[in-house]
């Protein structure tokens, strides 16, 4: 959990998680490849090179449409949880798919005899005067770059280097790399191929992206909205509003997600965000007095947010008080660390 370089703990989940990847992206290439091999068989090695250009382009797309789709999932229902988990092995295994796209690209320049014309295509400097002018290509090499930049910084290692919300925040561009392959797609693919499953494949794709983080962001807009705190403490109900070993979620007026966690006669509140990877924390529970996040397994003591030895993590916490019988919240937080939890004698 702290800070370091390691190796990636290997278990049986994430081996399982990994062939299944994997067998599914051979599946797919494979029969991609052969239904256009039927279609139009192969007359040199360039044709070659256009049979995994075309299935590996599409099959990259789809990964990327389905890595971009865990993350509202997750937040609809909790059963897509297993697939967020190693959702960077999902990430990484994309980008190798990405580039063998691109040797395959390159493998056609120099099978058609002009190794160096794709060099000459990204260098006509006149062509980026307009939209309309550029080569689809660049748009590709784009996303491609965005991916290898996201793929070389997917170990904790660098999530530690950058601290979470720089790390967070650059692989936001993930969304720009979708962004960038839907043009790459629409100036080139589209051009040439107007076949109506073609369009309905990468329309839906996008429409599928756009409706699942709507939904997600609809639902819990409610949340966001943030509660109103009344002389400086916001009401959060009886003892029993809360779920034993699990949390309600309350915004602080300014936004900032709180999660307000139970377990038997101690209540305490710790920043929604993992130290980690900043995961949602409230939607984990508690096992053995420890606030375990759902996204990796990492926990933190209830009391204090200290994550158990030797490990050296940290959480803000906040004051909470009983009220007439309710409990309450300060939306101020302690430092990370501040022990805040108070024990209740009847739920």
């Amino acid at each position: 959990m702290s800070a370091g370089f390691q190796a990636i703990g290997w278990n049986r989940k994430k081996i399982v998680y990994d062939l299944v990847l994997l067998a599914g992206v051979i599946a797919y290439i494979g029969a991609a490849i052969v239904l256009d091999w039927r279609k139009a068989p192969p007359n040199s090695a360039a044709d070659l090179c256009g049979l995994w250009i075309r299935a590996s382009g599409a099959c990259a797309f789809l990964m990327l449409t389905l890595v971009l789709c865990i993350g509202p999932l997750a937040r609809l229902s909790r059963v897509f949880l297993p697939l967020l988990y190693n959702r960077r092995h999902f990430g990484v295994l994309t980008c190798v798919v990405a580039l063998t796209h691109f040797a395959a690209v390159l493998g056609w320049y120099i099978a058609d005899g002009h190794p160096f014309n794709l060099f000459f295509e990204l260098t006509k400097w006149s062509d980026y005067a307009s939209f309309g002018t550029m080569s689809f290509k660049v748009f590709g090499l784009g996303a491609l770059l965005i991916m290898l930049l996201l793929a070389a910084t997917s170990h904790d290692y660098w999530l530690a280097f950058l601290t979470p919300p720089v790390w967070k925040a650059l692989h936001m561009l993930v969304y720009l790399a979708f962004g960038l392959l839907l043009i790459h797609v629409a100036k080139g693919l589209l051009q040439d191929e107007r076949g109506a499953w073609i369009a309905a494949y990468f329309a839906g794709s996008f429409a599928l992206v756009a409706a699942l983080h709507i939904l997600a962001g609809w639902r819990e807009a409610p949340v966001d909205k943030g509660e109103a705190a009344r002389d400086g403490w916001i009401r959060i109900g009886p003892p029993s509003s809360i779920p034993d070993k699990r949390a309600r979620i309350v915004a602080a007026p300014n936004g900032e997600r709180i999660a307000i966690f139970r377990d038997g006669d101690t209540i305490g509140a710790v920043t929604n965000l993992c130290a980690h990877q900043n995961g949602p924390l409230g939607e984990g529970r508690i096992v053995d007095g420890c606030i375990v996040c759902p996204w990796h397994g990492y926990e933190y003591r209830l009391e204090n947010g200290c994550a158990p030895p030797p490990f050296k993590e940290k959480l803000a916490t906040y004051p909470l008080r009983l009220s007439d019988g309710m409990v309450e919240v300060e939306p101020r937080p302690l430092p990370p660390g501040t022990p805040a939890a108070i024990r209740i004698e009847h739920v």
